[in-house]
C-alpha cells in the first residue's frame, strides 16, 4: 500500500484503461488514491486494477457487491487478492452478507490490510426514491440503522453523503471510515448527484474520504485542479 496522505479519491470513471492511464500518469500515490467502479472494471478487468496496485496507488475497488453472502464472501475473497486499500458492499443486502464479507477480508491473508466498507443510500437517491423503494424512512433514518446493522458486523465504515457524516460522527465517534462521494468543489457542476458539498466542507464534518470525479477528470486543467483541492484541505 502506498504512504498516500491525500484524503482525495479520483474517481476514474473512464470507459477504458487507455484513458484511465492517460490520467493516471501524470499524479502519483503521494496526491490521490484512486476509485475504479462498475464501468470501468467491467470493460477492464482486474488487469488494470492489478497495474494500478503495481504503481503504489490505494485503490478503492467500488462493485458495491450484493448478493447471497456465499457468492459475495467468494467475490471479496477475489478482490483481496488484487491488493486492493478498500472495497464495498451494499448494506441493504443485509447482515448475514455483511458477515460474510467480513469473514473473506480477514481470511485473506497477513498481507492484505484491505478496507470493508458498506453503501446505505446512494447520493442520487431523492426521499421520493426511497419511498418508491418502499422504504418508509427518511434517509437520514435509512442512512444510520444500515451504518449501525454494518459497523455491528465489524465493518470499517461507510459510504455516506457528506450532509450525513456529521450525524454519523455524533453517533458511532471518531472511528468509522466515512467516504464521501457528491463531493463538488464550489462552481462545478452537480451532474447526477443530489447531496452535494464543497471538499473542505466535507471534512469539517467529519468526512475520513473524499471521492471526486468529473470535477477533477473533465476539469480542463485536471492535474492543476487536483493540487488546488489538496491545498485548501492541507491546513485541516
Amino acid at each position: 500500500m502506498s504512504k498516500a496522505r491525500s484524503k482525495i479519491i479520483v474517481a476514474l470513471d473512464y470507459s477504458s484503461a487507455s484513458q484511465a492511464l492517460s490520467f493516471v500518469d501524470n499524479v502519483s500515490p503521494s496526491v490521490c488514491r484512486l476509485k475504479v467502479g462498475k464501468e470501468l472494471f467491467t470493460a477492464e478487468g482486474p488487469a488494470l486494477v492489478k497495474t494500478l496496485v503495481a504503481q503504489g496507488f490505494d485503490v478503492f475497488l467500488d462493485l458495491k457487491f450484493h448478493d447471497i453472502p456465499n457468492t459475495v464472501h467468494n467475490a471479496i475473497a477475489a478482490a483481496c487478492d488484487l491488493g486492493v486499500w478498500m472495497l464495498n458492499v451494499h448494506a441493504l443486502g443485509g447482515r448475514d452478507m455483511m458477515t460474510a464479507a467480513r469473514k473473506a477480508v480477514d481470511a485473506s491473508g497477513p498481507d492484505s490490510h484491505s478496507k470493508l466498507i458498506a453503501v446505505s443510500i446512494l447520493t442520487s437517491t431523492s426521499q421520493q426514491s426511497l419511498i418508491e423503494l418502499g422504504i418508509n424512512k427518511t434517509i437520514e433514518q435509512a442512512v444510520t440503522d444500515l451504518t449501525r446493522m454494518a459497523l455491528e458486523c465489524g465493518l470499517d465504515g461507510m459510504v455516506c453523503s457528506a450532509q450525513e457524516a456529521i450525524q454519523l460522527r455524533d453517533l458511532f465517534g471518531p472511528e468509522p471510515l466515512l467516504v464521501t462521494p457528491g463531493i463538488r468543489p464550489a462552481g462545478a457542476a452537480t451532474d447526477d448527484q443530489q447531496r452535494i458539498m464543497t471538499p473542505l466542507k466535507a471534512i469539517q464534518s467529519g468526512a475520513s474520504y473524499l471521492v471526486i470525479g468529473r470535477p477533477i477528470t473533465q476539469h480542463p486543467q485536471p492535474f492543476e485542479e487536483l493540487k488546488r483541492i489538496n491545498a485548501s484541505l492541507n491546513n485541516i
